[in-house]
């Protein structure tokens, strides 16, 4: 009889430690293959898509502070829906969004902070506006701000020649 709960006491500790050895492999495989690319588009996507939806409140929360500083929320909101909206006389745009690149360093200004963990996303919209079709092809930068990745615009004046 002892034998018997000895068994079953040592196939139940078994399974245990077989799940939480299959729960952890799990969790490392999901880190390792979780690139900080896709944390990139993903945050790139929903900052567009917020602006999509005419939610741009929450969309500004996903600006880096610097932008934050620029843009203050109350100015930003309207803005956007003034000049999109009103301006070109459309209520929402598509967008497409190309791979991230990897950039060594960058500055928001030549005056401003040099970031290193930082990517670029080129991002294209396009309206169907009162104007006609209209495409902006814009330079999104992504900056890991602490744990976050946070959106901000590039502001140096690359003239080509």
């Amino acid at each position: 009889m002892f034998a018997y709960y000895r068994y079953k006491k040592t196939t139940l500790i078994f399974v245990l430690v077989l799940i939480i050895s299959i729960f952890f492999c799990f969790m490392i495989i999901s880190f390792i293959t979780c690139k900080p690319t896709d944390e990139v588009k993903k945050v790139v996507t929903e900052f567009y898509t917020l602006e999509q939806q005419g939610m741009y409140s929450s969309s500004w929360m996903l600006f880096h502070p610097i932008m934050q500083e620029k843009f203050k929320k109350p100015h930003y909101i309207q803005d956007r829906a003034h000049v999109f909206m009103n301006h070109f006389g459309v209520e929402t745009f598509s967008f497409t969004i190309e791979e991230p690149e990897k950039l060594e360093t960058w500055r928001i200004t030549s005056d401003s902070p040099t970031f290193e963990d930082v990517y670029k996303v080129k991002v294209t919209q396009t309206y169907e506006s009162k104007y006609g079709n209209l495409q902006i092809l814009q330079d999104v930068i992504v900056i890991q701000e602490e744990d976050q990745w946070k959106i901000a615009w590039d502001y140096q004046f690359h003239h080509k020649e």
